[in-house]
């Protein structure tokens, strides 16, 4: 607004208009000057000399080209921090490595970043942290810290199995990927060709098995989620199979192919051993000579060795107390009372009682998992009390609040049924030399 009279020049309020006037233009020529500021173009940062100091390129936002006298060029993003309001910068990488348009993409990210009050540096080492704990914790390191937390619910035989299945069916694949990558189609795909050849049981275990992995992951805070909670709903549901198993009436008919097999004495001792003890293969070739307890008649087999994790005694009849006997110059020197041929140190395979039914003939029909059967259909069918039996077996009532409340061990009431057993067994053995009646 121009003063257009020597009068006016001297009136305060034109005056006063006129100044504002003049400072609000001048404002308005500072901000279209900053508008203006033009970005760097892709021939000025080829063409960008170093020189004896560092100098910048600015591309507006903040975002500036820094020349070092070394030649090389580095993105800057200047920036005021979200609490503190201290000026800082934060790196993109070098020029030509790190693209324009490369460039300009991180600085609208970072900026977005600020927005949320997020500070983008310290934003970016929580990321870099994220993926060296991505790294170091792959599926197989992580199953192998599961592992002895599962021991300590589960016989250390039974986890070590578990992790075995896992080895051979997932972790030849998967092992080495880090557990936060681990997908269900990645999962899936590896368990489609064992589902082929039909065996739903065992993709139903696997499944059950990774789960318990990726459980623990979530609760130790190593993954914020389990996403292969469902992946058995993408595989048929395996039909239901009971162990192989014969009917009491039978009986007689496998103490006679035991007593006639070509068979070691170690294993037919372990046959027999299982059967009069109703153990689980695992506990009947993993026993021990400084688990029994020959005064009190006992076999007492730690927790860590059982299914369950929780310590059972069995009372020993005079029939088991005889294996005992036959074993004794072959093994009392040693750990074990079964011992392995191949090693003296460590205790027979678990299967060694399998391998030698099947050879007699039984394959399909018993495995020594179903000697167990046999002893529970018999002692269920002459009246005994299903809990006895039960306590006898060392399963675990399923109803929680009767387990609470039900935890006698029923140790006398065990000991008759015991010796009912091994004499029914005994009596079956007539004809056919049970080894137990030898000595």
């Amino acid at each position: 607004m121009p003063i257009t009279s020597h009068t006016e020049l001297y009136n305060p309020i034109l005056l006063a208009v006129h100044l504002t006037v003049r400072i609000l233009n001048n404002l308005k020529c500072t901000v279209i000057m900053a508008r203006i500021t033009q970005p760097i173009t892709n021939t000025e940062a080829k063409q960008a000399k170093p020189r004896d100091k560092i100098y910048t390129l600015f591309d507006g936002g903040g975002l500036v080209l820094r020349v070092n006298p070394s030649g090389s060029k580095k993105w800057i993003l200047n920036y005021t921090q979200p609490f503190t309001k201290k000026r800082t910068s934060i790196s993109f990488g070098t020029y030509p490595y790190v693209t324009i348009a490369e460039a300009r993409a991180l600085r609208e990210k970072t900026k977005a970043l600020l927005e949320k009050n997020i500070d983008p540096k310290s934003h970016r080492d929580e990321l870099d942290q994220q993926s060296q704990t991505a790294k170091k914790h792959t599926l197989k390191s992580v199953a192998c810290d599961w592992l002895p937390v599962k021991k300590t619910k589960v016989s250390s035989d039974h986890a070590d199995k578990l992790f075995r299945s896992l080895e051979i069916h997932i972790f030849a694949k998967l092992g080495s990927i880090p557990i936060s990558e681990i997908k269900a189609p990645l999962v899936i795909q590896t368990l489609k060709p064992l589902a082929a050849k039909g065996n739903l049981q065992t993709v139903s275990r696997v499944c059950q098995r990774i789960n318990e992995v990726m459980f623990y992951a979530v609760n130790t805070g190593i993954i914020d989620n389990n996403p292969l909670a469902q992946i058995r709903e993408a595989f048929e549901v395996a039909k239901k199979k009971h162990m192989p198993t014969i009917k009491p009436e039978q009986l007689p008919h496998l103490l006679r192919s035991v007593a006639q097999a070509s068979i070691k004495r170690t294993t037919r001792c372990l046959i027999e051993w299982q059967l009069h003890t109703m153990t689980r293969p695992s506990e009947a070739a993993g026993a021990r000579w400084d688990e029994l307890d020959l005064e009190k008649k006992l076999w007492i087999i730690p927790a860590e060795r059982m299914k369950k994790g929780k310590e059972h005694s069995i009372p020993l009849t005079p029939q088991a107390i005889a294996l005992l006997e036959v074993m004794r110059p072959i093994s009392s020197h040693r750990e074990y009372i079964f011992p392995s041929d191949r090693n003296s140190k460590s205790h027979t395979n678990p299967s060694t009682a399998n391998v030698a039914l099947k050879r007699m003939g039984f394959g399909g029909q018993l495995v020594a998992h179903g000697m167990r059967s046999i002893a529970s259909t018999t002692l269920n069918e002459q009246g005994f009390d299903p809990d006895v039996i039960e306590s006898a077996l060392a399963h675990v009532d399923k109803n929680e609040v009767r387990r609470a409340y039900n935890r006698a061990e029923y140790l006398m009431r065990r000991k008759e049924m015991m010796a009912w057993w091994s004499e029914y067994i005994e009596k079956s053995s007539i004809g056919c030399l049970s080894i137990s009646t030898l000595n």
